[in-house]
């Protein structure tokens, strides 16, 4: 095994220790509180997509998320209530606050940061299958409450395992080193060329994953999302959307051959566990590996809550498509971003570790 995928392992073991410590306490938080099986999901969707922000973060950063991450999680449940009620009305809202997390990054470094943190419990929000929790506790307020403990215990849950990596682990998460700012000469400038992107195809996405897909409509959404996010010019969003088809190609068939065996209950919540961790630790390789294991990950999931995941497959394959190609048309036609540059300014360069592990 060579040095990288060492490291991979044990990266990817710091992840899953989190997810596990995060998705113990919400089932100690579900029997307690007599909660909705949904919550446990809400907690591993946070925690997962968390802790690769995180990984390199300071006091300062994580103590950003502690506050940041429960606000915007119990925003997102009202966003979810929304768009049960009034579709348009909740697309509407929730394309505006994506938009809003990538066009703030022309304000620099911080706000990028916090950028990502906002759009963290919305793309948990199409993870989530269903609301997070159930009708006798979805009463204002206490609905908010519950998710946004969810989120502080999210937080805690990474802040606590990463830091005893660092201290007892053999290896030390070292800061990345914050690029010089330098004003962009491009007009539009790239935060609201990438925000206009984003725009369109997850309204677009929104629109024909409705008229499409029914209730399924969020896979397209999704896909349109991470295919678009981290937009580092046409050929980095062809490139992963290329990759997320294949890659999910590759889950149906391993999501069928799990079905067909008859993998059910307790046993499928173990399996599902063990394919994120080897996604997890084969991710940095190539992007099709985690799409591969959420595919599959995501049909045990559906699974476990009853749904046929096998009938569903194909309706996910072409969600995902079409979510693809969306993100590919808007990226190429649509206000194109140049292919970045080492002097390119920090906003032409963004992290995609959020759409990485979404």
């Amino acid at each position: 095994m060579t040095p990288k995928l060492i490291r991979n392992a044990y990266e990817a073991a710091l992840t899953m220790t989190a997810v596990l410590l995060s998705w113990g306490a919400a089932l100690a938080l579900e029997g307690a509180a007599g909660l909705h099986t949904d919550v446990l999901v809400l907690a591993i969707a946070l925690t997962l997509t968390l802790a690769s922000t995180q990984r390199t973060a300071d006091t300062r950063r994580r103590l950003t998320a502690l506050v940041l991450l429960p606000v915007t999680a119990a925003a997102s449940i009202f966003v979810g209530r929304l768009l049960a009620a009034h579709y348009t009305a909740g697309a509407a809202v929730f394309t505006a606050g994506m938009t809003l997390a990538i066009w703030i990054r022309r304000y620099g470094p911080a706000a990028t940061k916090a950028g990502t943190l906002m759009a963290l419990p919305l793309v948990a929000l199409l993870v989530v299958p269903g609301p997070a929790l159930p009708a006798e506790a979805q009463s204002g307020l206490v609905t908010w409450g519950w998710s946004a403990l969810i989120g502080f215990m999210a937080c805690c849950s990474v802040w606590l395992v990463q830091a005893l990596g660092d201290h007892y682990g053999p290896w030390r998460a070292a800061p990345a080193p914050e690029p010089p700012p330098r004003r962009s000469r491009l007009h539009p400038r790239p935060s609201t060329r990438m925000a206009v992107q984003m725009a369109a195809a997850i309204a677009t996405a929104f629109v024909l994953g409705r008229l499409l897909f029914d209730d399924h409509w969020p896979w397209a959404v999704l896909t349109a999302y991470v295919a678009a996010s981290g937009n580092r010019g046409r050929t980095d969003v062809l490139r992963k959307g290329i990759e997320r088809l294949a890659g999910a190609c590759v889950g149906t068939l391993l999501a069928t051959g799990v079905a067909a065996a008859g993998v059910t209950g307790h046993t499928a919540v173990a399996l599902m566990f063990a394919v994120l961790a080897v996604a997890l630790w084969l991710r940095p390789l190539n992007y099709a590996y985690w799409a591969a294991g959420m595919t599959t990950a995501l049909s045990l999931l559906l699974g476990y809550f009853g749904q046929n995941a096998q009938s569903l497959l194909p309706t996910r394959l072409a969600a995902i498509a079409v979510g693809a190609v969306l993100a590919v048309a808007s990226a190429w036609w649509l206000l194109p971003v140049p292919r970045r540059s080492p002097s390119a300014p920090p906003e032409a360069r963004p992290s995609d570790a959020l759409g990485a592990r979404t």
